[in-house]
């Protein structure tokens, strides 16, 4: 299991040292929340921030997209060089083309689903794609419930994958835990995103990210 810890928890008054401790701890990627306040009932982080954790991080960026008009954010975010922009489905009217821009760009393409959006609505991108993040809580903000409904969305989509696109990843986002890691492994989960769990864990980020491994 891949873990790639949310930013979005840590202390952003002492940003720098939260994500270096994340990577020194055993961390894949490291996962940056970016809402622009509209898409999402809530706003994060812009590049000058990111920029800041990129420098700090000594493992990939996973920038994840809650805003409108993605194009505009993903250049805004390309310089920094993540390993994946994931934009969410449900926001975006041509997401072919976006897709294909991300990886002329040198980057990896993923796609976004919300806990209510039907997995047929990616089947004929998955071609195309390099991860498919499943929210397994509603975005907007940390610390929410898992929602456990996500395990057989995720059984489905790697059946959906395994005909269309066997390299594809499935990325799960949203109250993961030590508790629902296995579940996820087992419905062929390849990536987690954990917040609270690994940033507020009482023994600690690299025994946190330990345990999901």
């Amino acid at each position: 299991m891949l873990v790639a810890p949310s930013i979005l928890s840590a202390d952003f008054g002492h940003l720098a040292r939260d994500v270096e401790a994340i990577c020194k701890g055993g961390c894949d990627l490291v996962h940056v929340d970016v809402m622009d306040g509209h898409f999402v009932p809530n706003l994060t982080i812009g590049p000058v921030v990111v920029e800041a954790v990129a420098k700090a991080a000594t493992k990939p960026l996973d920038i994840h997209l809650m805003v409108e008009n993605n194009s505009f954010f993903v250049d805004l975010f390309a310089p920094l060089n993540p390993a994946f922009i994931s934009f969410h489905i449900e926001e975006e009217k041509h997401p072919h083309r976006l897709v294909q821009h991300i990886r002329s760009l040198g980057i990896r393409p993923a796609l976004v689903l919300n806990p209510h959006t039907p997995l047929e609505s990616i089947e004929y991108l998955l071609e195309d794609i390099d991860m498919v993040l499943l929210m397994s809580v509603n975005p907007g903000f940390g610390g929410q419930k898992f929602i456990s409904s996500v395990i057989e969305r995720a059984t489905r989509l790697k059946a959906l994958i395994e005909k269309r696109n066997p390299n594809c990843l499935i990325e799960v986002d949203g109250g993961v835990s030590d508790n629902s890691v296995q579940q996820l492994a087992d419905a062929g989960v390849d990536v987690v995103v954990a917040g609270s769990f690994v940033y507020k864990h009482p023994k600690g980020v690299a025994a946190a990210i330990s345990a999901l491994k």
